[in-house]
């Protein structure tokens, strides 16, 4: 499982990808789908967040108004906005020379 602590601190500079608000409640929501990793009492990998805010984190995981169908596509548009704003602010980038595990 895929865990870095510094990506998920780093969501928080960011205005919610869903609404756009910036209240300081912006946090790392992590995927709710199994093909993210997530399973019982565990968390997806870390690079499967979305930066949202309070509300629209809790009406993505606890609200009665979204029906599956939906909360998956408000996760999917938000995660892509997400990892697109980390590059372009330059939280996220590649290195020309990976260190690659053999």
């Amino acid at each position: 499982m895929y865990r870095n602590r510094k990506l998920l601190d780093v969501c928080h500079e960011l205005p919610c990808q869903h609404c756009g608000i910036i209240d300081g409640t912006v946090v790392a929501a992590h995927s709710n789908q199994l093909r993210d990793g997530k399973g019982r009492g565990l968390k997806a990998h870390d690079y499967r967040v979305a930066s949202l805010c309070y509300k629209c984190h809790m009406e993505l995981d606890q609200g009665k108004d979204l029906s599956k169908q939906e909360r998956v596509e408000l996760w999917d548009e938000a995660h892509r906005k997400t990892i697109g704003q980390l590059f372009e602010r330059g939280f996220i980038s590649v290195s020309a020379h990976p260190q690659l595990d053999h």
